[in-house]
């Protein structure tokens, strides 16, 4: 099973009436925004996924901008998904990939192991001319299965500072504007944790947003001297980038790290913790 799907798979996987779950992960600045985007397009068979609602938790500066969901909260929208513990899931959003990643992230950790993400998203699927529908959408076919947290790992925010003082291995996957403060529009200051490397997740994708060759991907870690992320912890601003770097990582074979979710919004609203800016 590949992290990643292609618009043409998917299609004929459709057609042939595979049993699958398709979520589409759309957000729009706006209450109900995401919701009215879905419904004026999307794939054939797709439900309708918020990631504000379903993928997140409540935002806040001890936690962050997009923390882990309850679980409670995650088992109501497996119940309006139908998500059983085996059941395949392909997820997608209108092109970039982060709302995504960030869906195929929260539903691996949620004990979910068929996950895929559409290669390249929506906006792959309409330039090969695949069908868009309009409408409200289908009905989930089951009540769903029970949400069993843990399944991927998971580091706060004293995990990051142990791992850090042990010698670890810190990666950001924010824009190097960002990483290196001199561009901040999201979170309360501009920089990086000190000791963190920078490995931009759109280094990880080509021009049209579809993932790079595992070649490629493996080659710009060992730059970096990584070549087996399992002991590594990655972060970006608050778990979207970094989720979609995690994907491109198991993509290309080199393990999963553990994901830092509250990432530089939780980090950098709390006074106490240094801030570098520069490489």
């Amino acid at each position: 099973m590949s992290t990643f799907v292609s618009a043409d798979s998917l299609r004929d996987d459709i057609y042939h009436g595979l049993n699958q779950t398709v979520l589409a992960s759309y957000w729009a600045p706006g209450e109900g925004a995401g919701y009215k985007r879905y419904e004026s397009e999307h794939m054939p068979t797709a439900l309708f996924c918020d990631p504000a609602y379903a993928l997140a938790g409540i935002p806040s500066s001890d936690d962050g901008r997009n923390p882990l969901p309850e679980a409670h909260y995650l088992q109501d929208w497996f119940g309006r998904w139908g998500l059983e513990v085996n059941s395949r899931v392909v997820v997608y959003d209108e092109g970039p990939g982060l709302l995504a990643a960030r869906a195929w992230w929260i539903l691996r950790w949620a004990g979910i192991d068929d996950v895929q993400i559409l290669d390249g998203g929506l906006k792959r699927w309409d330039k090969l001319g695949y069908p868009i529908v309009g409408g409200p959408g289908n009905f989930a076919t089951s009540d769903g299965g029970a949400v069993r947290v843990g399944g991927l790992p998971v580091a706060d925010i004293d995990d990051v500072r142990d791992h850090l003082a042990g010698g670890g291995v810190l990666v950001d996957n924010r824009d190097s504007r960002r990483f290196e403060g001199r561009r901040e529009i999201l979170d309360l200051k501009a920089g990086h944790i000190p000791g963190a490397l920078n490995i931009p997740v759109r280094d990880l994708l080509n021009d049209d947003f579809t993932v790079r060759d595992k070649e490629e991907i493996r080659e710009r870690f060992a730059r970096e001297g990584i070549t087996d992320a399992s002991e590594v912890i990655v972060y970006s601003g608050s778990g979207n980038h970094s989720a979609l770097a995690i994907a491109a990582l198991e993509y290309a074979g080199l393990g999963c790290p553990t994901h830092y979710v509250g990432g530089w919004s939780q980090w950098s609203a709390d006074p106490r913790n240094p801030v570098q800016r520069g490489f």
